[in-house]
């Protein structure tokens, strides 16, 4: 028997700083070497050394292989190990998402590999071909320290499933596959193995690497990388599976861990036997091969002439053949996991105002609505109810329920309250500029409201989280640079009928979550009035047309009312315009994150 230990490091780097990232993985390799027994590989995530999404800083922040692996080995000491880390690489004048193979605790790293990734995701939320070259080395395995063979594959390389052939076809015994891939989806179905509920992104990458295992009889190492960025959350749930496709190893959701399993090199012989597709491949790789060459690209199709069997007689009449359809339930498309959402939520809140901006408090603006109760539910839980302050800013003719659920979250949560009356703030305004439209008394409202909690920041030193929902920013419904201020907003992906899902989940008192939503800047108005749509179908007509689907179900009416406000209200949910005129244009040639 050929037992390995590996160890799998969910790792949450630091943003853009290079130095401490690779101290910080010098003392989780050193902790791993201390284990019993040792682990004769650790594997850390891809960008480690960095963080993913630093756009055009990866010229900053791209180091050569032999620089990291001299920085690792002054990082570390202890005994000999292996490591696989992932970086951002300088190699031959080009930048490459990378990741080094390495040997260490002798007197000089020994570097055994380097994977540059093929495949660059450049869609949706990625678009790493625009700061970093394709790999031209493609997929090769090679000798370890610990005496087997192995082939990395970095995130979307596992994705196709040429890559992992090769790797194994090359003799891989354990393919290593350093990712991260923001975790995406609540779906209330999504689960594995009968455990608790995984973003669905999680689920399928599981999926795929079970398959990569199962189909080539290895062993599969993925290693996540943990932490927000810019809204954006790595999972974690790094996992080891074993060649007949089984998980025996997988880390927890959104936390830094070190992941442990052991694998049995003599197994790998059982599974190919029991399934010999690898075999079965290497056998028949000639013959496809041979459609690649392009050599029988026109020749027709070969079949040799009718001369046996017997013609059919003359047809008997018969019943038909009868029908069978099965009727598929259909889903609810906004359902989710209500507490893989609060879970999601809160680390959200925790790496963005705790470990990215560096505050301890939080402030929100209670208006007494779901809204606004379910983010101080989220922020107390991340941040400690004793480190939120709940903020309630009464107008004159603001409705006294508003003020009385404002005060109902509070005293249920527990949180520190301040209460800012904005009536002499907004009548003094009025007077130098007249009015005699509601409309704009209520943009002022919402604008003073946010005057008054950045203010409140500077003096308490705490970060305002945001109370907008996904229904509220896709229809425009939001006074622009007034609620929609907050720099961290939890609840920004989430559909309004999504929020009351989650504030009766996590306890918010049913009058605030049963009432009709209002933004209660005139009196006696509802959302859904303002709207002439409700939210139940005004959400899962967003969900259709934001999809790039035509909605059923709904009446023409209520399809372009939502058609019309969402098309019309673009420039809301962006920064304002700038005339670009030079060549260094800031978030158009001159590219860094928020969080950078």
């Amino acid at each position: 028997m050929v037992q390995i230990r590996i160890a799998l490091s969910q790792f949450r780097p630091n943003k853009g700083e290079y130095a401490e990232n690779v101290t910080r993985i010098g003392s989780v390799i050193t902790q791993a070497a201390q284990l019993d027994p040792k682990p004769a590989l650790v594997v850390f995530p891809e960008t480690a050394t960095s963080g993913y999404f630093v756009e055009g800083g990866v010229k900053e922040l791209a180091v050569t292989a032999g620089t990291l692996a001299r920085d690792l080995a002054a990082a570390y000491q202890g005994p000999t190990i292996d490591v696989v880390v992932g970086f951002y690489e300088r190699f031959q004048n080009h930048i490459h998402n990378s990741a080094l193979y390495v040997m260490l605790g002798k007197k000089k790293p020994e570097v055994r590999h380097v994977h540059r990734k093929v495949f660059l995701p450049t869609y949706g939320v990625f678009d790493e071909e625009r700061f970093v070259d394709r790999g031209q080395d493609g997929v090769r395995s090679f000798e370890t320290g610990w005496g087997g063979k192995a082939a990395i594959l970095i995130c979307e390389d596992a994705w196709h499933s040429l890559a992992a052939t090769v790797a194994a076809l090359e003799g891989a015994q354990l393919i290593i596959v350093p990712s991260a891939s923001p975790a995406r989806g609540l779906d209330e179905e999504e689960a594995c193995d009968g455990e608790a509920a995984l973003p669905v992104s999680v689920v399928r990458w599981e999926r795929i690497v079970r398959g990569i295992a199962e189909e080539h009889g290895v062993f599969v190492a993925l290693a996540n990388l943990v932490g927000f960025e810019g809204g954006k959350g790595f999972p974690g749930a790094s996992a080891v599976i074993d060649p007949t496709g089984r998980v025996i190893a997988r880390g927890p959701l959104f936390e830094e861990a070190l992941l442990t399993a052991d694998i049995d090199l003599d197994s790998l012989t059982t599974a190919r036997s029991d399934s010999p597709l690898l075999a079965d491949l290497q056998s028949a790789l000639p013959v496809l091969t041979k459609s690649l060459s392009g050599q029988k690209e026109n020749e027709k199709v070969r079949f040799d002439p009718a001369t046996n069997g017997a013609a059919p007689a003359h047809a008997v009449t018969r019943s038909s053949t009868p029908l069978h359809a099965v009727a598929l339930t259909e889903r609810d498309p906004l359902a989710i996991d209500p507490e893989l959402t609060r879970k999601w939520l809160v680390s959200f809140l925790k790496d963005e105002v705790l470990r990215r901006r560096g505050f301890k408090k939080g402030l929100v603006g209670l208006s007494g609505g779901v809204d606004s109760a379910l983010t101080a539910f989220l922020a107390a839980d991340a941040l400690g109810k004793d480190n939120v302050i709940g903020v309630r800013m009464p107008y004159r003719t603001s409705s006294p329920d508003s003020l009385a659920h404002a005060q109902l979250v509070i005293d249920k949560v527990g949180i520190q309250s301040l209460t800012i009356d904005i009536s002499d703030a907004v009548d003094g305004l009025l007077q130098q500029v007249g009015n005699n439209d509601p409309h704009r008394l209520g943009n002022i409202m919402a604008r003073q409201r946010m005057i008054v909690l950045f203010d409140l920041s500077a003096k308490h030193n705490a970060l305002p989280l945001g109370t907008s929902n996904k229904s509220e920013r896709l229809l425009g419904y939001f006074t622009w640079h007034g609620d929609d201020a907050p720099p961290v907003n939890p609840l920004g992906d989430l559909f309004k009928t999504q929020v009351w899902a989650l504030a009766r989940h996590v306890g918010v008192p049913e009058e605030i979550v049963a009432k009709p939503a209002t933004a209660d800047l005139i009196k006696g108005q509802t959302d859904e009035g303002d709207l002439g749509v409700s939210y139940l179908h005004a959400d899962r007509i967003l969900y259709h047309l934001i999809r790039g689907e035509e909605p059923t179900g709904f009446t023409k009416e209520e399809v372009e009312i939502v058609r019309k406000r969402l098309d019309s209200t673009h420039w809301k949910r962006r920064l304002p315009t700038v005339a670009v005129v030079s060549q260094t244009a800031i978030g158009e040639f001159y590219l860094r994150p928020v969080d950078y």
